[in-house]
């Protein structure tokens, strides 16, 4: 196998981190895997993951000639297939999506109510969003049209 030429991309940037480089790590133990060119993008990274009490660490990527790359009996990997078929019902069409922006309707929450959000909230709001615009899609369909607009929703 080939010597890699750089140690590991960054988490924001994708920019490459070399070997014997200084680098940022989270302090979050579920972050530890990600790596941060700079500060400036681990700043990038800290409000997405919405962490409440987070700093940057600076650490020291290894030399090239002690750097072992993973090998692939390290661990074993999760390959998770999606269950839905060509065959499955039109019902079931993202009808696990998630079709809320979870960061904005958090800051929302937040800003206007000084509430935190639980994940649930997302999935509730989302089959809401579902059940409501396939009733304007319905609406829409029935008065012949192939758009659906605002008014449907009423």
């Amino acid at each position: 196998m080939d010597q890699p030429s750089y140690w590991r991309k960054c988490g924001s940037c994708k920019k490459e981190i070399g070997f014997n480089t200084i680098y940022q790590a989270c302090n979050v133990s579920t972050c530890r895997k990600l790596v941060f060119c700079s500060v400036d993008c681990w700043n990038l990274h800290n409000p997405v993951m919405n962490h409440k009490s987070s700093w940057a660490e600076e650490n020291r990527s290894p030399k090239k000639e002690n750097y072992a790359p993973e090998s692939d009996s390290a661990a074993p990997r999760r390959i998770i297939v999606n269950s839905r078929t060509p065959e499955s019902s039109e019902d079931d069409v993202n009808a696990e999506d998630i079709l809320i922006v979870a960061s904005k309707l958090k800051q929302y929450v937040k800003d206007k109510h000084d509430l935190s959000t639980s994940a649930n909230v997302m999935e509730m709001l989302s089959h809401i969003v579902r059940r409501h615009t396939d009733r304007a899609a319905a609406k829409a369909k029935s008065e012949g049209r192939k758009t659906l607009m605002d008014r449907d929703f009423e």
